[in-house]
Order: structure tokens, then sequence, then C-alpha cells
């Protein structure tokens, strides 16, 4: 049987049961003590919120968060049953669901954030890119940084013979992507994955690789990466301590970019739909709360550096979370849109989101072989649940916690754009064509 008609199949499977359940009353939640895992960035945010807020327990749900070494062993276990969901990377859910790296069954019906990462590289490297290009030197800084800046640099890293480096956090992460994205714009070719080479590395200009998000900036100070693409506080850790310069934030590369998403398996969210509800109507609350206020989004603050949460320092986390971004010291600057949670419907799945990360898995060749338009809007669908997510706004709105005007009319793909860092015009209805726009990456 053809992947596309698996999909097909899978996906009408889950959406008969999840309606199975939305046609009776709101019940009470089928699981209502759950563990749920996260990465110590400060997009994990809606998270923490919820359980620190009561808006789980307003849900009749009792919520153990529990961070996570790194984001391989927090889709394994997930997969596994050990945690019952988890903030994931978007390409996760989709990755897993198509059987790259990983094959499982994963779905989502919450967007946890928009824009959230940055591109910083190491203070030597900054000022040979300000030798190379002087106008970098001005105050302030002309925004935004094209990698076309970082291309003489690599040039010379290449003729010492070893390539520069530069981490990322995982290979179908959003910071992977937009690594990629900021570099190929530039001329500067990141380089291809192949069937019998999973590094990433083939045709490469330059070096990427993983490390986890908390070690990027000691990484970056050791010599070992030149670089990184991350999400916060990691960047203005860097930042704070001398070490490096933030050149681009991923709102600079896409214009509100889709970030992180929750995940459960299919089979977890068939077996407990009113439970799933239940989640996301919390996480909808927290994400409106984290917009509501600048008093909201200080005590957000507060709770993320709690240890058990991010851990880090109260105000090297506010540095973005509070509207404003720090490129480098004395170069800080307001950015309203760095962490969005609840604005322009970032919580809403939608397809062309998801279609994006595809495009990306398939320009990079991570998916081997050309698809037709089709298969990725099956893909998509058969991941990003909006039926769920839209009973769960439902509800809220009847609740009065929730706005109709805070649900977007939409059949799941969001109109054409080209806010992007090279111009070029996103619809994620054609998928290939959208491809066959870029000097640099994979095609039919």
């Amino acid at each position: 049987m053809r992947f596309s008609s698996l999909l097909a199949r899978a996906a009408s499977s889950l959406s008969v049961v999840l309606f199975a359940g939305f046609a009776c009353a709101a019940g009470a939640p089928e699981k209502d003590t759950l563990k749920f895992g996260f990465i110590k960035l400060t997009d994990c945010a809606p998270l923490v919120v919820a359980k620190e807020k009561g808006f789980f327990e307003d849900e009749g749900l009792y919520v153990t968060l529990e961070a996570q070494a790194n984001w391989k062993i927090l889709l394994d276990r997930v997969i596994t049953g050990e945690l019952d969901g988890a903030h994931m990377l978007a390409g996760q859910p989709l990755a897993a669901t198509i059987g790259y790296g990983t094959k499982a069954h994963v779905v989502t019906a919450f967007s946890m954030d928009l824009n959230g990462n940055a591109v910083t590289v190491a203070k030597s490297v900054w000022d040979e890119m300000i030798k190379a290009d002087p106008s970098l030197a001005a105050k302030p800084t002309p925004r935004p940084v094209k990698a076309s800046a970082l291309k003489p640099v690599v040039a010379r890293f290449k003729a010492d013979g070893s390539p520069l480096k530069l981490g990322m956090v995982f290979p179908v992460s959003t910071h992977n992507y937009e690594l990629r994205y900021w570099l190929a714009a530039g001329g500067i070719h990141p380089g291809y994955y192949t069937p019998d080479d999973t590094t990433g590395t083939a045709e490469a200009d330059v070096l990427i690789s993983v490390t986890p998000p908390p070690q990027m900036p000691a990484t970056l100070a050791q010599g070992t990466i030149q670089g990184f693409c991350v999400g916060e506080p990691w960047n203005q850790q860097a930042v704070v301590r001398g070490i490096g310069v933030s050149v681009v934030t991923d709102g600079e590369i896409w214009r509100n970019n889709p970030e992180k998403v929750f995940g459960v398996t299919a089979d977890w969210a068939a077996k407990n739909p009113q439970t799933h509800v239940a989640v996301v109507k919390a996480l909808i609350r927290a994400a409106e709360w984290l917009d509501a206020s600048p008093a909201n989004r200080a005590e957000a603050c507060r709770l993320l550096a709690m240890p058990e949460y991010v851990g880090a320092d109260v105000q090297v986390i506010a540095n973005s979370m509070t509207g404003t971004w720090e490129y480098f010291p004395g170069d800080k600057r307001p950015l309203p849109d760095f962490n969005v949670f609840f604005r322009y419907f970032a919580t809403y799945p939608y397809y062309s989101d998801a279609v994006w990360y595809l495009t990306q898995m398939r320009r990079w060749g991570q998916i081997s072989e050309a698809k037709p338009d089709a298969w990725y809007d099956e893909a998509a669908k058969s991941v990003y649940k909006p039926e769920v997510y839209r009973e769960a706004a439902k509800q809220l709105v009847a609740e009065g916690k929730l706005k109709a005007s805070d649900l977007p009319e939409t059949d799941g793909y969001k109109p054409p754009t080209r806010e992007f860092i090279d111009g070029i015009t996103y619809d994620g209805r054609t998928p290939n064509a959208y491809l066959r726009q870029f000097a640099i990456g994979r095609k039919d």
C-alpha cells in the first residue's frame, strides 16, 4: 500500500475516534494524572504557565513537568509512553510519522509559539565579518545581517583546511532549517543529507552538527563551534558573557515563523480524546495569558528561571521575553515579536506550517525523493489536528474564557507570504513550485 494511502487511512481513523469523543458533551478526562516532557528553553513557557497558574487543574488535570536531556530522548519517551506528551520541535512529529530518524505516528493540536530563535557567531567571527564588510561596524548595525557577510569568513576557513563549524539542536529542528535557509540565502551551501550520509554535510561549505541547547554557549567558548542557531535564553547567554554576537533572529529570516508544538502519539490521542482537548484548553489559556500584558511576561520570566524549568538568570530570560533583543553588548533594541505565544493566531496548528517543514526536509535531502503536492497535504493532515484545537477553543468560548475572534477563519492554509530574508514567496498549497525557486536545494 502506498504511503499516501496509509497516511490518509490513519488520519481518517483518528478523526473518527476524535469526533466520536467530541459528539458527546464535554466530560471528564479519560486520564487525569499526566507527565509531560520539555527542554530547558523559554518557549516551554505555555506548559510552565499552564501548570503554575492552575490552568491544568481547572481542566481536572494533574500534571508533572519533567526536563529532558535532549530532543531524541524526549521523543523516544513520548513514543514508548513514559511521557504522555511533550514540548517538541515542530519537525519531530512530522519526521517520525513519515519515518525519518524513527518511525511512529505522532500528532499535534497545538502550536506553542512563533519566532524565538537566533543565529549567534563567536566574537572572533564577527570581527572577521566586519573586516570583510565595514558597514557592519556602523552604530546601529544595519539589520538584518545577511549570510553573504559571513561568506568571506567561510572561504577563509575552507582555505585553511578546517571548515567553519556551526551548531544546531537536532536534524529536524526549526533551528537546523532556519540556519540552512539563512546560509543558502547568502550563497553559502549548508550541505545535504543523503541515504548514505546522515550527517547533512554532503557538498557543504560549512559543517553543521548537533549540540544540546543549554551547552551552546560553553561549546562556543571552547572553540568547538564558531556559531550556532538555538532558542532562548542561550543566544542571550552568549551575548551577556561577551563570547558571541547575535547576527540575525529567526523573525528576520522568516517573519512570524512557527516554532515548537505540543506532541502526543496518535494512539494516545485516540485513547484520550477528552484529555487531549482538556490539555489544549489549558495551553491556549496559558498562551493567551503570556501575551496579555508586560506584567504577565515579567512573572513568566520569574517562573522560567526556577531551577526545575529553564534555570537561567531572570534578566537573561527577560532580555528576549519582555520585548527587547540584545545583538551584542550595547546594541539592545525593541523586538516585541521575538517571542509570540498567542498573537497572530500563534497557537493554531496550520497545515501550511507543517508543509513548510516538509519542504525543508526535501530541500536538504532528508526526504530523498520528490513527492507530489498531494503527498505534502496528506502528510500534514495526518499530523496536524486543528479539529482538536477548534473543539478546545469552542469550549473556552462557551465558558467565557476566550473570544470567538481569537479563532481564525481558515481551511488550514495561510495565504502566500514572501516575508523571508530572500523575498521568495511561500504558498503551502504548491510545495514543489516553492522548492523550484531556490538556487541551492533539492527539487524534483
